[in-house]
């Protein structure tokens, strides 16, 4: 295989390569070897972009365990910075990626070198009512949501220690038969909550757009939030907003390198 150029890229500490699709790659076993933190460049995941019809962009996720995921919000985010920088747009602008999610437009708000402001339209949001699971730990009650993606909202008074096994049992739990991304939340005010996250085909997480966007979501939909909420994760803090059936999410992106992978 000839050398693969890359982008990286991050959006609140979630990092993502962003490469343009190779042609006959394994990508899945493409994926595992260049988000490797050991042996490859490291990130949570790529997004492979090629030419769309009815968008400007493509873009598929592979995770970095290689299983390909509907879509990321911060992902996206990424991904949209890396087209303005190749074309030279600036704030005004918007992007519009085809996902496995649909198409998503990202419109620049505002840009300051490598540092990117998208506010991105994430279509309609499909909460569900809540349920208990039985777990090695004890009983737990979440809100499913789907954002495109599948999630479980799990609220918490508080992030106790070892949280991150209580989230990967539930993320394999025999209900979700093709696994689920993971959010405890904690309402800190009615325009406020925190998050961890421990995201499917990654484990824990600095943040994610999607997750923001279903604990949001989650906390709207229960009268725990008001329609506009501020989402604090340890890697930064994304608006969400969700009036009228449309959820937008509003965040930064960051292009920090660009090189050459050379794979086995």
């Amino acid at each position: 295989m000839h050398p693969l150029p890359f982008t990286k890229a991050t959006a609140c500490g979630n990092d993502f390569l962003v490469a343009e699709l190779p042609e006959n790659a394994d990508l899945p076993g493409l994926s595992r070897a260049i988000c490797d933190r050991n042996n490859g460049i490291g990130a949570d995941g790529i997004e492979f972009v090629s030419p769309a019809v009815g968008a400007d962009l493509r873009a598929r996720l592979f995770n970095a365990d290689g299983s390909e995921a509907e879509i990321s919000g911060n992902g996206s985010r990424c991904v949209a910075a890396w087209h303005c920088l190749r074309n030279n747009l600036g704030p005004g602008s918007t992007v519009t990626l085809l996902t496995l999610a649909g198409v998503k437009p990202c419109l620049l708000r505002a840009r300051d070198g490598m540092r990117f402001e998208f506010e991105m339209r994430m279509g309609e949001p499909a909460p569900g009512n809540a349920f208990a699971l039985k777990l090695a730990f004890g009983e737990v009650t979440g809100i499913p949501v789907s954002i495109g993606n599948p999630h479980f909202v799990v609220f918490v008074d508080d992030f106790m220690p070892g949280w991150q096994a209580e989230a990967a049992e539930i993320g394999c739990h025999h209900d979700f038969k093709h696994g689920i991304n993971v959010e405890l939340a904690r309402v800190v005010a009615p325009d406020e909550v925190e998050i961890r996250i421990f995201e499917r085909g990654v484990g824990e997480t600095r943040s994610s757009g999607t997750g923001s966007c279903a604990a949001a979501v989650a906390a709207i939909s229960t009268g725990r939030a008001n329609p506009t909420v501020l989402v604090r994760t340890p890697g930064g803090v994304q608006v969400v907003r969700w009036e009228g059936g449309e959820l937008t999410l509003a965040g930064p992106a960051r292009i920090l390198a660009g090189g050459e992978f050379y794979a086995d």
